[in-house]
């Protein structure tokens, strides 16, 4: 695979736990980890690309493989469940690889996240408790609104360690699409022209 599409496949399935990655921190670490040896270069599957991003040099894609020495570094990193993996960025590449991860790994690292997330939210709650008149209104809202994304995230957490002490995977619910009459007419609504109002002469 070769850096830009390795960009995408980490943007895809990293979401929103992690911002865009950009080339500048990508290409460093790639070299990181070849350096490591945990990747290489693979010769045979380089190819011209089709599509370069911009400002990308045209010349053949780099692409990269996968090790043995790394395959066995990843799974080490899947395994462990260190309080670097309930922080933000850590619990999101994690949570990323849960179905490569066994249940007693991901059972903890949910576990240790729910834990830092009630810390999150009672250090919120004390701070609205106690300096609430001395905030000025988009502050308190802005801890307001920072206090409710913890409470939602530790009821999620909650229902994600029911499950995997349960043994059961979490439900999948996917969004669905609007159905075709509700399409047409959201469509009709905005091509219809506006009324207007004449004076009576």
């Amino acid at each position: 695979m070769h850096g830009y599409e390795l960009r995408k496949q980490l943007a895809t399935k990293l979401g929103a736990f992690r911002a865009a990655i950009s080339y500048g921190s990508l290409y460093p670490t790639l070299r990181r980890l070849q350096s490591a040896g945990w990747i290489t270069e693979d010769d045979a599957a380089k190819t011209a690309p089709a599509e370069p991003p911009l400002l990308a040099s045209k010349r053949g894609r780099v692409v990269y493989k996968i090790t043995a020495e790394g395959k066995e570094r990843f799974q080490e990193l899947l395994g462990s469940t260190g309080p670097e993996t309930y922080d933000d960025p850590g619990f999101g590449v994690h949570f990323a690889f849960f179905s490569r991860t066994d249940q007693a790994t991901r059972l903890r690292i949910l576990e240790g996240r729910r834990r830092r997330i009630e810390e999150r939210r009672e250090g919120l709650r004390d701070v609205l408790g106690r300096a609430a008149e001395r905030l000025d209104a988009y502050t308190l809202e802005l801890q307001r609104h920072g206090l409710d994304a913890c409470e939602r995230e530790v009821r999620w957490l909650e229902e994600l360690i029911a499950h995997e002490r349960s043994g059961r995977p979490p439900e999948i619910t996917r969004p669905q699409a609007a159905a075709p009459n509700d399409q047409q007419d959201q469509t009709d609504q905005q091509d219809a022209p506006k009324s207007t109002q004449h004076d009576p002469q």
